[in-house]
């Protein structure tokens, strides 16, 4: 089983800053890419940024020079620093690990974390 767990949203002033934990556990995953995802009610979920296992990154312009991906492949574990936040960054994050389980590509997702930017 693998499971994938979020943690540090909350509410914050437009202009502050969080950091957003996921870390991902589970035998036989050998994990490719990690990354955050963001969702608002009747919208679909868009893609934040990503960490690949070589430390390749990406991000969706709306964050780039604001967010900034990280990890800690020892501890499977990936961050999001989140600055300058803004109230249209409110949304459920999702994280997401992908990789290859008993030979098969997989991917796995958190429960999610609300961060709430007021204005």
């Amino acid at each position: 089983q693998v499971q994938v767990v979020e943690s540090g949203g909350g509410l914050v002033q437009a202009g502050g800053s969080l950091r957003l934990v996921c870390a991902a556990s589970g035998s036989f995953f050998t994990i490719n890419v990690m990354g955050w995802y963001r969702q608002v009610p009747g919208k679909q979920r868009d893609l934040v940024a990503s960490i690949t296992s070589d430390y390749r990154t990406n991000y969706a312009d709306s964050v780039k020079g604001r967010f900034t991906i990280s990890k800690d492949n020892a501890k499977n574990t990936v961050y999001l620093q989140m600055n300058s936040l803004k109230p249209e960054d409110t949304a459920v994050y999702y994280c997401n690990a992908a990789g290859v389980r008993f030979a098969k590509s997989r991917d796995y997702w958190g429960q999610g974390t609300q961060v709430t930017v007021s204005s």
